[in-house]
């Protein structure tokens, strides 16, 4: 079931937190609201879900107005945060409520009830009550109570937020293998970028309650629009700088102590604006490497992270940038040194300040 959403406004009080949103979420796609605290990502959900009221614009499931329905009559799986289970339950009836609120009743429910338990791994722990489970058992029964009632939708609500980080892996890891499985239309809210990245067909990349770019993960990382999504999905060096076109549809940004040649995402060919880097696309080696722009830096600090280390360098006058470097001796430079600084003009881009 596909998710059509136009001019949607949502207010609190007199306050408008969505104005005008349009918005189309394909059937069975994984879509994921990404954006800080206050953006807007839950507000929107919840408007989707029916806990929220529309004050203009419509919301419509494969063509069905659902605007002013309420949430039970949507056809939607919701997933809390929180979890939401019933302390005083245990995991069966917790999973089996639903199916109980429709109208279900008998051997039926039992049967979805193990199918659904056992399709998240915990058909042994039927018995047992929400305090007697970890963390991530919970979470796992959350989404077993939201997809036994087989939801045309299902709406997610930072489910992983509580979870420490390697659990968040396995838990990310079974929510797409089910999601798939199903073929179920999923929004997913969250302010993790890896989880966004990692688990989703497209990204919403949510500012002041609009959706600043809409893409797939490859799109909104590799070729961010604004400097809002380049800083807020992944890291970047965001450098204002002066621009004039330069030879082969390439464009020069003047940055006062240097000047590098960079792939032009924007309409116009001048004047001035944000010139992104990202760290990991930068190489540094003791000497000018062939095929890429050489600058002469010196470095400032180092961060050994492990699988990586992170290098700030000073490139003369105010100007700094972050590289990253993986992969064998990339810990091999230290504070003080003189190295080169090497850029690929087809992984720097320069898009409207």
């Amino acid at each position: 079931m596909g998710i059509d959403i136009s001019d949607l406004t949502v207010t609190y009080g007199q306050e408008k937190v969505i104005s005008g949103l349009t918005l189309t979420i394909p059937e069975g796609c994984f879509f994921t609201l990404l954006g800080p605290s206050g953006c807007g990502k839950t507000t929107l959900l919840r408007t989707i879900a029916g806990f929220v009221p529309a004050a203009g614009g419509a919301i419509r499931f494969s063509g069905q107005d659902v605007t002013r329905l309420p949430p039970h009559k949507r056809a939607i799986g919701m997933v809390f945060q929180d979890y939401a289970l019933f302390p005083d339950k245990t995991v069966n009836r917790n999973v089996a409520y639903g199916l109980h609120a429709r109208g279900e009743s008998g051997a039926e429910v039992a049967r979805k009830v193990a199918e659904a338990l056992e399709r998240v791994g915990l058909g042994h722990l039927g018995e047992r009550h929400p305090a007697a489970l970890s963390g991530g058992q919970r979470q796992r029964v959350a989404l077993a109570r939201a997809l036994v009632i087989k939801p045309a939708v299902l709406l997610m609500d930072e489910p992983l937020s509580n979870l420490d980080a390697k659990l968040r892996i396995q838990i990310r890891e079974t929510i797409t293998e089910l999601q798939r499985e199903a073929n179920i239309t999923t929004v997913f809210v969250t302010h993790d970028q890896e989880e966004a990245l990692s688990m989703s067909d497209l990204i919403g990349v949510m500012n002041k309650g609009a959706v600043e770019q809409l893409g797939t993960p490859q799109q909104i990382y590799g070729t961010p629009r604004t400097g809002y999504v380049a800083d807020f999905v992944g890291s970047a060096n965001r450098l204002t700088a002066r621009l004039s076109p330069a030879a082969g549809g390439m464009i020069e940004a003047d940055l006062g102590p240097v000047r590098i040649l960079a792939t032009d995402a924007r309409d116009e060919g001048g004047g001035e604006g944000l010139l992104i880097l990202r760290p990991e696309n930068l190489h540094l080696s003791a000497s000018p490497r062939e095929a890429l722009q050489s600058l002469p830096a010196t470095v400032r600090s180092r961060q050994y992270l492990g699988a990586k280390t992170s290098y700030r360098l000073d490139l003369g006058g105010d100007l700094q940038v972050v590289a990253e470097l993986h992969g064998p001796g990339h810990d091999g430079f230290n504070p003080g040194d003189r190295v080169s600084l090497g850029i690929d003009p087809a992984q720097a881009r320069v898009i409207a300040a």
